[in-house]
C-alpha cells in the first residue's frame, strides 16, 4: 500500500467515525447542520471589549469552527475561531446538565458550534467564555490537518485553499490584505475624479497586448470570440467618448505560462488620463505606491523577498537602450536581429528560432539589467517596434514613450504616452502583421475611434497580483491567487 492509499484509507476512517457521531446526535434532535445562528460578538470583539462585558455581566453568542480542546474531567477547555480571530470557551457539567455535557464527546476538532455564555478571564490571565449553552450548526466530516503541521504541503494548499485558510493564519493575513489593497487603489483613484467602468470580457478582435488569447465560440453571433488580453483599446475609446479619467480593474486571460509571477487568469488595474503622458503617469505612480504604503503600514518602507525598498523617496530612472547599449558594449538598435540573438548567446541567453526582435530586446533587458533592480525604478524610452500603441518618443523618433515600475526585479506594470494619430496607429498595426509578429492583430474599429480624435492621454496598467505580492511580501503569485490555474490531479 502506497503512502497516498494509506492517507485516503486514514481520511476514510476518521469520516466512518464522524459520520457515526452525527447521526448519533440526529438521533438525540440534534438537526447537524443548523440554519442560523444570532451571534452577539465576534472573537475579537469580545477579547477586546472584555473589560465593559466582564463589569456588566453581559451574555455574549459567538460562533465558529473548534480548533482546539483540552479535557479536565468534568470541565473542558476549547478555542473556537471566525473570521476575526480566535477565543477561548469552558464547558462545565455542572453548568450544561450531564445529557449536554456528554453531548460534547460527539463533537470533534473542525464543527462549526454556537455558543452563549459570559466572560471571564481564567488564571492565566486569558479571556474565557463560560457557555452556558452549545449549538452544533455544522459537522465537520473530515479531519484538519494537526495544530502544529497545518497544509504544509503547497501544491495541496492551492488546490484546497478553504483548508489553508482555516488552519494557516497567515495565509488568510495575505488575503486579508489583498482586499484592503484593492479598495486602497479605488479610494485612490476616485479621489484624484476617475470614474471606475467596465468594458468586455468577450471581444470579437483581441489586443492591448503581445500575447496568446483564450478562444471560445458565441453561439448565437455564430462567431470566434477570444478571452481578453488587455482592456487597453475600449478603455482609450471611452477617453474618446469625453470620459477624460476612467480605470477598470478586472480579470485579464493569456493562454501562456506558468511561473512565478505569472498566471493565465489574473488581475489588472489599468487607466486613462487626458491631457496627460507618460511623465504625469510616473508622478501617479509614485503617489500611489506611497500612499499604499503609508496606509496599510504607516510607514513608506516595506519588505519584499529580504530586500528593504522606499516608496517615499523619487523612484530611480534608467533608460532602456542606455542601459542596454552599456552592458552589451554595442548599441542594441545597431544590430540585425541574427546579431542580436548572437550577443544573447555570449551572455548565456537562448532565444528560440523565430523569437520577434522585440522580444529578443526584452529578453536581453530583463535577463541582463532588470533582474538587478532592487530599488523602485522607471525602465523608460523603449524601442518603438517593442511597442506599437505608444507615442514616438519626442527626442528620438526610434523610441516610444513608454515606461515600466519596476521593484526588486519585478516588472509590477506599463504605462505610456498613448499614440493618438490614428494614420500612424493603423500603420503600426499593419507593421506588426507584416512583420509576422506572433498575435499581430489589425483594429479596425479602435483605428475608427481615433479618427473622432483621442486627445493627448497617458496610459497606466499595473499588475494586482505583482502588487499585492509586493505589500505582503509573497514571493510566487500563486500565494496570492486565492484559486491559482492548476494541472487537473491526477487519480
Amino acid at each position: 500500500m502506497n503512502d497516498s492509499t494509506a492517507n485516503f484509507s486514514e481520511l476514510s476512517d476518521h469520516r466512518k467515525i464522524r459520520l457515526a457521531k452525527l447521526q448519533k446526535l440526529q438521533a438525540l434532535g440534534v438537526l447537524g447542520y443548523a440554519y442560523r445562528f444570532d451571534r452577539s460578538h465576534r472573537a475579537v470583539e469580545i477579547i477586546e471589549g472584555f473589560e465593559q462585558l466582564n463589569q456588566s455581566g453581559t451574555e455574549v453568542r459567538v460562533a465558529g469552527r473548534l480548533i482546539s480542546r483540552r479535557r479536565h474531567g468534568k470541565t473542558q477547555f476549547a478555542h473556537l475561531q471566525d473570521a476575526s480571530g480566535k477565543v477561548q470557551l469552558y464547558f462545565r457539567q455542572d453548568v450544561l446538565g450531564n445529557e449536554i455535557y456528554e453531548r460534547l464527546e460527539l463533537v470533534d476538532i473542525g464543527d462549526i458550534i454556537g455558543v452563549r455564555g459570559e466572560v471571564f478571564k481564567t488564571k492565566t490571565g486569558e479571556v474565557t467564555v463560560n457557555v452556558k449553552e452549545w449549538t452544533l450548526l455544522s459537522k465537520a466530516l473530515l479531519t484538519l490537518p494537526e495544530k502544529f503541521h497545518g497544509l504544509r504541503d503547497v501544491e495541496l494548499r492551492y488546490r484546497q485553499r478553504y483548508v489553508d485558510l482555516i488552519v494557516n493564519p497567515d495565509s488568510r493575513r495575505v488575503f486579508e490584505l489583498r482586499s484592503q489593497i484593492i479598495r486602497r487603489v479605488r479610494q485612490f483613484l476616485d479621489e484624484r475624479g476617475f470614474i471606475e467602468v467596465e468594458t468586455p470580457i468577450l471581444q470579437p478582435i483581441y489586443g492591448g497586448a503581445a500575447a496568446r488569447p483564450f478562444q471560445t465560440y458565441y453561439n448565437v453571433l455564430e462567431q470566434e470570440m477570444f478571452l481578453r488580453i488587455s482592456d487597453e483599446l475600449y478603455l482609450k475609446r471611452l477617453i474618446v467618448g469625453g470620459l477624460e479619467r476612467v480605470y477598470e480593474i478586472g480579470k485579464d486571460f493569456r493562454n501562456e505560462g506558468l511561473d512565478r509571477t505569472h498566471n493565465p487568469e489574473f488581475t489588472q488595474l489599468e487607466l486613462y488620463q487626458a491631457f496627460a503622458d507618460y511623465n504625469d503617469m510616473m508622478a501617479l505612480v509614485e503617489e500611489l505606491f506611497r500612499f499604499l504604503a503609508m496606509s496599510l503600514f504607516g510607514k513608506t518602507e516595506v519588505e519584499f523577498g529580504g530586500q528593504r525598498v522606499d516608496f517615499g523617496k523619487p523612484w530611480r530612472r534608467v533608460k532602456f537602450v542606455e542601459a542596454l547599449k552599456e552592458k552589451l558594449e554595442v548599441d542594441p538598435l545597431e544590430l540585425s536581429d541574427t546579431m542580436l540573438v548572437k550577443v544573447a548567446a555570449r551572455f548565456g541567453i537562448e532565444i528560440k528560432p523565430g523569437t520577434s526582435r522585440a522580444k529578443i530586446l526584452d529578453k536581453l533587458f530583463s535577463e541582463l539589467i532588470q533582474d538587478k533592480i532592487v530599488e523602485p525604478t522607471f525602465v523608460l524610452d523603449h524601442p518603438k517596434e517593442t511597442t506599437p500603441l505608444a507615442k514616438s518618443h519626442r527626442a528620438d523618433p526610434r523610441l516610444v514613450e513608454r515606461f515600466e515600475p519596476v521593484v526588486c526585479g519585478m516588472e509590477v506594470g506599463n504605462a505610456f504616452s498613448e499614440l493618438n494619430d490614428p494614420q500612424e496607429q493603423r500603420e503600426r498595426f499593419i507593421e506588426s502583421v507584416r512583420r509576422n509578429e506572433e498575435y499581430a492583430t489589425v483594429d479596425e474599429d479602435y483605428c475608427m475611434a481615433l479618427e473622432y480624435g483621442l486627445p493627448p492621454t497617458g496610459g497606466l496598467g499595473i499588475g494586482i497580483d505583482r502588487l499585492v505580492m509586493l505589500f505582503t511580501n509573497q514571493d510566487s503569485i500563486r500565494d496570492v491567487i486565492l484559486f491559482p490555474q492548476l494541472k487537473k490531479e491526477k487519480k
